[in-house]
């Protein structure tokens, strides 16, 4: 045991610096993937019918296919066409772009749950229906689906491990890395797994925090998962 300990030591200065990286592209990926989240779900809901066609056939492709693959394709095949992406801003755009198609579906459910009374009531009140979406629709529509994007936000946390085969020196690569020049393949992802479920839980403490704050009242139950 106190040999593990002793190795733990010497090998987390490494894995933290893994970690680091690691929130990097999680908040990159994540940063993005909500901003494009709300353009998909507004055009769905608002737009017409070619746009409407195409934002769900973007969505069915990129949830009908694995992210792995999806990873693959922007890292290996766009130098094929003169695009030639360094591995971190290939993973996050990857990340990104995936992200993306899952929380527009959440947010397009905050937008659909708010009641059209409140539409016809913004609008008797003057309002156009671009300010009827920005101010009355859009700030309900997100704490509605809060919860679903917080639970997107942790397993996109985790899933940022698989940048490791392209090259992202990210925890598990970091941890994999230690395991090869060591051969303590074991000790090495066992750190590498509790480090990771330290920052998922800070992480579902940070995000409980604002569920609790931003939740509306009555009409929003449940809890953040891992």
């Amino acid at each position: 045991m106190a040999h593990f300990f002793q190795f733990a030591w010497d090998a987390l200065p490494s894995l933290l610096q893994g970690s680091v990286t690691t929130l990097i592209l999680t908040a990159i990926c994540l940063t993005s993937g909500f901003i494009l989240g709300i353009l998909l779900a507004l055009g769905r809901v608002y737009g017409n019918k070619l746009i409407y066609i195409v934002i769900t056939g973007y969505i069915n492709i990129i949830r009908g296919t694995p992210l792995l693959i999806q990873l693959l394709i922007i890292y290996y095949s766009l130098p094929h066409i003169g695009i030639i992406l360094p591995a971190l801003p290939a993973a996050a755009l990857a990340f990104a772009l995936n992200t993306c198609a899952y929380q527009a579906e959440y947010i397009r459910g905050g937008i659909q749950s708010v009641q059209a009374t409140q539409v016809l009531a913004a609008h008797a009140l003057g309002m156009s229906s671009y300010q009827t979406s920005l101010y009355i629709v859009l700030p309900q529509a997100l704490r509605m689906a809060i919860l679903p994007l917080s639970n997107e936000g942790i397993l996109m946390l985790k899933t940022t491990s698989l940048s490791f085969l392209v090259g992202v020196p990210e925890l598990l690569a970091t941890a994999r890395k230690i395991a090869y020049q060591t051969f303590r393949y074991l000790d090495a992802f066992i750190i590498c797994a509790v480090i990771y479920i330290v920052i998922v839980f800070i992480f579902v403490g940070f995000l409980g925090f604002i569920h609790k704050r931003l939740r509306i009242p009555g009409l929003q139950k449940g809890t953040i998962t891992r």
